[in-house]
């Protein structure tokens, strides 16, 4: 890998060299390293580009990184990644993706992850979206992230987009079992005339099935930023959803949240509040010797930690 490429992966995945444990990393639309351990296997299909990991049941305390860079201007490319989760495991799995692009022809990654996890596992999912270079092309991704979780799982999901992604049409679907929790931590920033959409679907299809799905963004700009989450209750659950957006310049954002309760025994609760920086904020810190432009980075900054 050169070095714009090893950028990316450590803008994405804070890695400054090969990981430890298992991991598959793709760069321009090929395997460009890969290693397995004795609990995670990683196989190509045959059939479309992508992989399997498969986690054998009661591992613990292991990781999975499977980056995707693109460094390549006028690349596109479409992955399915599945994902085998085995019984009364404890894992981390570190995706995302970087493209820089420094031509005037558009560069795309799209990808499908689905997950299956077993009972009683625990699962931390780290997903990072980065763009960069000065070309004139834009840099796309649109990923797709599909959840069935056992009784008594645990999903945690962390997604974050803060900076060079020009358009981006995020999906998430999930359908939870007895005593299974999703909990989705977003954080999106946007400026110029970039382009973000998230769309959320949650079925608490088992009893005592709970999820907790919260995105906080920032819109500058002229940009453009979507949000939409529909909770559907289908037994004896608890969900809930939070959208908390800063808007500034001449930005747009929408926020659509939806609740279904299909079970008398379903509590189900959303939020959104989007708002300019509030000006006392800035005062204050302009009083501590800040400038204005360093002010508003500071509350942004802490906005989205």
């Amino acid at each position: 890998m050169d070095a714009i490429q090893m950028n990316l992966l450590e803008q994405i995945s804070g890695l400054h060299d090969v990981p430890e444990g298992a991991y598959n990393i793709r760069a321009n639309g090929v395997s460009a390293a890969r290693n397995t351990t004795a609990h995670i296997d990683i196989v190509s299909k045959e059939d479309v580009s992508g992989i399997d990991i498969m986690i054998k049941p009661g591992t613990k305390n292991e990781s999975v990184h499977i980056p995707v860079v693109l460094s390549q201007a006028g690349l596109k490319e479409m992955v399915y990644n599945d994902f085998y989760v085995g019984d009364d495991c404890d894992v981390t799995i570190v995706a995302g993706c970087g493209i820089h692009n420094s031509g005037s022809a558009d560069s795309q990654h799209d990808g499908i992850h689905r997950f299956f996890v077993g009972k009683n596992s625990r699962v931390k999912y780290v997903e990072k979206h980065y763009g960069a270079g000065e070309g004139t092309g834009e840099r796309i991704m649109n990923p797709t992230t599909e959840v069935e979780l056992s009784e008594g799982s645990y999903m945690e999901m962390e997604t974050v987009q803060i900076k060079g992604v020009d358009s981006t049409v995020r999906v998430t679907k999930a359908k939870l079992k007895d005593k299974a929790t999703l909990v989705v931590k977003e954080k999106i920033m946007t400026h110029g005339s970039q382009y973000a959409e998230t769309n959320f679907v949650v079925d608490l299809d088992g009893a005592d099935a709970s999820t907790n799905v919260v995105s906080r963004s920032v819109a500058k700009d002229h940009s453009k930023q979507m949000f939409r989450s529909r909770i559907n209750g289908n037994n004896a659950c608890a969900g809930h959803t939070e959208c908390d957006a800063i808007i500034m310049d001449q930005a747009s954002v929408s926020a659509i949240p939806e609740l279904t309760a299909n079970h008398i025994d379903a509590s189900l609760i959303h939020e959104a509040a989007i708002g300019k920086i509030a000006g006392e904020q800035l005062i204050k810190l302009m009083t501590l010797g800040l400038t204005e432009a360093e002010a508003e980075a500071q509350i942004v900054n802490g906005f989205l930690k």
